[in-house]
């Protein structure tokens, strides 16, 4: 019988690795099947870039610094969760719900938006200023939305297709805004030219807060299990890089210096060998 050659061991070594990092093993999670019979067709933009492992990584960690400058889904998120002692465990759910939404069976993305609605019903509170917060809050949803949607392209575009063409970056948001409209955003973009607009007028919401500032520090600081932190530094300084300059400054963070060069290379060699592992190149 021949031997297993040692490039597709290590390559089976790599790929469980990474799916022990975004699955509960120990629980008995398993990866989330991809359909035949998603809410979305297979290799439309939205699949091809939600594929990307590097990519929904770094916009992931920008996205959430990004909705921690808005005060109500900062307090949610203070108030409603273990955020602070189980920050992996959010970070895990969240990218399982990406995963189910898009690649998942419809029945399983609609059962996931249906579990996520009777969360955010529950969650409700007063701000430090006395002002009423409500998870459901289509504009705060919609902050939640712009602000993942934009930066996932952002990752996508910066490490893997800078070429990637106007009219599918218009489809990916034509395709995202499916599940925020199930989850109750509004208003929710369907192209670049809204995403941008929107992005402009929820920037009025947002607050520096020593709380966000604090909040943005345990991102880029606190060791994720499973994930070495060499690379959960190279895709911080990665995400810090790509926020807008006004997002810097509110959480008190600085843009990369000399050293975004080799962060931004390695984080471009690591997209590029796990892409080879789940055979996506």
């Amino acid at each position: 019988m021949p031997q297993e050659p040692l490039s597709e061991k290590l390559r089976l070594k790599l790929v469980e690795r990474v799916r022990g990092v975004f699955n509960d093993v120990e629980g008995g999670e398993q990866p989330v099947p991809v359909s035949d019979e998603a809410l979305f067709e297979k290799d439309s933009p939205i699949r091809l870039v939600h594929a990307d492992i590097v990519g929904m990584m770094v916009g992931g960690i920008r996205g959430l610094l990004l909705q921690m400058l808005h005060p109500h889904a900062l307090q949610g998120v203070l108030d409603h969760s273990n955020f602070r002692s189980d920050m992996h465990g959010r970070l895990r759910r969240t990218a399982r719900f990406i995963a189910v939404t898009t690649f998942g069976h419809r029945d399983d993305a609609q059962a996931a938006i249906e579990r996520v609605n009777r969360i955010h019903s529950a969650v409700g509170g007063t701000l430090p200023d006395g002002t009423r917060y409500e998870a459901t809050n289509p504009r705060t949803l919609a902050w939640v939305h712009v602000a993942e949607a934009t930066s996932f392209l952002a990752a996508y575009l910066r490490h893997v297709r800078p070429d990637l063409p106007g009219h599918e970056q218009d489809e990916y948001y034509r395709q995202f805004a499916v599940i925020a409209r199930a989850l109750g955003a509004d208003p929710v973009p369907v192209d670049r030219r809204e995403a941008e607009a929107l992005f402009r007028e929820l920037r009025s919401d947002l607050q520096a807060t020593p709380q966000a500032r604090e909040v943005a520090q345990l991102v880029l600081s606190q060791k994720s299990e499973g994930a070495p932190p060499a690379v959960q530094a190279l895709l911080g300084a990665e995400a810090v890089a790509l926020l807008p300059p006004f997002a810097r400054s509110m959480l008190g963070l600085e843009r990369p210096g000399l050293a975004a060069f080799p962060a931004r290379a390695a984080t471009w060699g690591m997209g590029k060998t796990l892409r080879w592992a789940f055979r996506q190149n």
